[in-house]
């Protein structure tokens, strides 16, 4: 990619498509998928993410009652699904139903732009070996699921930039 260099990357690949789903251990059970991204520490490789698609499964819709769907993609692992308030989150879905007397229903869905609608040469850089994708629903009587793809390629940061980015990454868990 042009400029990364300056910025202290070189790329190492081609553009690279990293997929992965989760499912709640149970209904409305806070759980994780780690992905592995396999990055070489010795080398000081970091993944550069430049797009994110999730893909969540709506809620059940259960009569008078609210149900909720909430997914997040993180850099480190969390205790708690979390939103793009949080420096390690990378991305961040939620659907709320809510079912109201007689056959009617109302859906909202909220996220942040899967990604973001400009010209930036990425969204965010993943220094540690891992990404982390989280899931949880409300009142639901079936667990949830979800789907992510990430978009991005693997570089090479130079020390003082790579010293940086998993510091940042180690704080923000």
């Amino acid at each position: 990619m042009i400029g990364m260099a300056a910025k202290g990357l070189t790329q190492t690949s081609s553009l690279i498509q990293v997929s992965a789903n989760v499912a709640e251990t149970a209904a409305n059970t806070f759980t994780v998928e780690q992905i592995d991204l396999q990055l070489n520490p010795l080398d000081r490789e970091v993944f550069v993410v430049q797009a994110v698609d999730l893909d969540l499964f709506a809620p059940n819709l259960i009569g008078n009652s609210q149900t909720t769907s909430t997914l997040s993609l993180s850099s480190t692992r969390r205790t708690t699904i979390g939103g793009i308030d949080s420096s390690n989150v990378i991305a961040a879905k939620r659907i709320l139903t809510q079912s109201v007397t007689g056959d009617g229903s109302v859906t909202n869905e909220y996220e942040a732009s899967d990604t973001p609608s400009s010209n930036l040469d990425y969204i965010a850089i993943v220094a540690t070996n891992d990404m982390f994708l989280n899931i949880e629903g409300g009142g639901n009587v079936a667990p949830m699921q979800a789907n992510a793809r990430v978009y991005g390629y693997r570089a090479r940061a130079d020390a003082a930039i790579y010293a940086a980015l998993v510091q940042s990454e180690a704080l923000s868990a």
